[in-house]
């Protein structure tokens, strides 16, 4: 999600919700197929989660690449001037780059030899989801949800006082 204008504080803010919603649906997902011992591939279904990838243009590599300095405005020496051979803050706006990995460990394996998963000793493979941990983890992605959407409408309402003064 992309917020236009001078406000990095909104794309942050929307940048954590998009990331915990997206969270909360593989958990949804995971739930929803804790019981599955076969999945469209053939095997047990196994546990999704995110894995949140390192945006190499931060605003720290940025700042560490142009030795941290900031060039200050002749006319007003009180005033920094970020993108004149400083630091433009206002290029490091993009999405959070994200990745859905499989969690690889296997399942528990249950003695049913009438299942017709079973293999040839009677055992069927089940799902490696485990719905106390899922749950545990909607809790805190719904929680960090939320803590992104206050800091969202406290940026909002500095926009809104700003525009009164």
């Amino acid at each position: 999600m992309k917020v236009a204008g001078n406000f990095s504080g909104f794309d942050t803010s929307a940048n954590g919700l998009s990331l915990q919603r997206k969270r909360m649906d593989l958990i949804a997902e995971n739930i929803a197929n804790a019981d599955t011992s076969r999945a469209d591939n053939g095997e047990p279904y196994k546990r999704k989660y995110l894995h949140i990838l390192s945006n190499p243009t931060s605003f720290n590599n940025q700042l560490n690449t142009e030795g941290g300095k900031m060039r200050l405005n002749i006319s007003n020496s009180n005033h920094v001037r970020a993108n004149e051979g400083g630091v433009d803050i206002s290029r490091n706006r993009e999405a959070v780059n994200y990745e859905v990995l499989e969690d690889g460990k296997n399942g528990e394996k249950i003695f049913m030899p009438n299942h017709p998963d079973a293999d040839e000793n009677g055992y069927i493979e089940t799902s490696n989801v485990n719905v106390i941990t899922e749950m545990v983890e909607m809790i805190a992605a719904s929680r960090t949800y939320e803590a992104n959407l206050t800091a969202f409408n406290a940026s909002k309402q500095m926009a809104k006082d700003a525009l009164e003064i």
